[in-house]
């Protein structure tokens, strides 16, 4: 038994180092899985605090978005806006390069870390996509502000140039219209002379006859003269004699009255109130018509210009005597010569 304990006791005891070694290597590997847990905590956190940073900048985006919309007044803050949103971006750039290494360095363990910084990376660059477009349109938007200045600017300068023409038009038209005006009455002063002349050398002719009266600035024929009842051809030789004196008469103010007074004589057929209805006119307005019409075609022959003649019928819708007598009748049956303008 002694020999038994002798041998044990100078025997090698390796049980101690094998306890230590052990205790070592599982503290190192407690120590390692400590530090993997504390930087994927840490990583964790950091990656909430960019989502909630991307989502602030996702409403930033979605505000400048809707401030696009508005004109001139809200650029200057839209570009205040997207400066911010630039220093925004570079700082998570930047942030991201930096979580980018420190997820490289983990190893294996950082799979989804990098998934996750994959993703941001991608909506950074959709962010810088949106920035680019609203700059873009900010461009458009100043591009279109210029134009539209040009327009107005070329609007006002059009409208002083037809104001300041409208003016000079009103000034000219007011000028023409005095001296038009001028040189009507002096027209009107020459043709009621020549009218006074050729109704003067007319009643001298025609003598005092009661069938032949002046009334106002016309000269009235009794039909009788001229027509028989119900007739408008000139079949009675007094009334020939008399249209003969009145051409002479005529002819004689044709070669007075210059040619740039445009003048006629103007000859009105009227009829009394009786109904009339025979072959060749229906009612007192062909009638009238018709005799006022030999009246001028006679003058014509005699020499008259056509063109100082205009032939009127009235029928019996011009009454100088509205009573129901025969003297009255008589009265409106008439043949009216006015001189006036053309």
């Amino acid at each position: 038994m002694a020999l038994a304990r002798a041998r044990r006791d100078g025997g090698m005891n390796y049980w101690p180092g094998f306890v230590d070694a052990l205790s070592t290597l599982i503290l190192s590997i407690i120590f390692l899985l400590s530090v993997f847990v504390v930087v994927q905590f840490y990583l964790t956190q950091e990656v909430t605090g960019k989502d909630t940073a991307l989502n602030r900048l996702n409403a930033q985006i979605a505000q400048l978005t809707e401030l696009l919309s508005l004109e001139k007044t809200g650029k200057l803050s839209l570009e205040e806006q997207l400066a911010q949103i630039r220093s925004s971006l570079a700082v998570a750039e930047d942030a991201r390069d930096r979580y980018k290494g420190l997820y490289e360095g983990i190893g294996s363990g950082a799979a989804n870390a990098q998934g996750k910084v994959t993703e941001l990376s991608g909506q950074l660059d959709a962010e810088k996509r949106l920035s680019a477009r609203a700059l873009a349109q900010v461009e458009v938007l100043n591009q279109q502000i210029a134009a539209l200045r040009r327009q107005l600017a070329a609007l006002e300068e059009a409208l002083d140039a037809s104001e300041k023409k409208d003016k000079e038009s009103q000034s000219r038209i007011a000028d023409l219209g005095q001296r038009l005006n001028v040189a009507l009455a002096q027209r009107v002063q020459e043709l009621s002379r020549y009218r006074s002349d050729f109704f003067g050398r007319l009643r001298a002719i025609l003598g005092n006859r009661p069938d032949i009266r002046i009334v106002g600035d016309r000269f009235v024929f009794q039909s009788e003269i001229f027509f028989d009842s119900g007739k408008a051809t000139l079949d009675k030789p007094e009334g020939r004699a008399e249209l003969d004196a009145l051409a002479g008469a005529l002819l004689e103010l044709e070669r007075k009255i210059p040619g740039e007074i445009a003048w006629v004589l103007r000859v009105d057929g009227h009829t009394d109130v009786r109904p009339i209805s025979n072959p060749q006119f229906k009612n007192n307005w062909e009638l009238s018509a018709g005799r006022a019409i030999s009246v001028v075609q006679y003058l014509i022959s005699k020499g008259i210009s056509p063109q100082h003649l205009v032939a009127a019928g009235f029928g019996e819708f011009q009454p100088i005597d509205p009573d129901k007598t025969e003297e009255a009748y008589t009265r409106n049956r008439r043949i009216e010569l006015k001189l006036t303008e053309r």
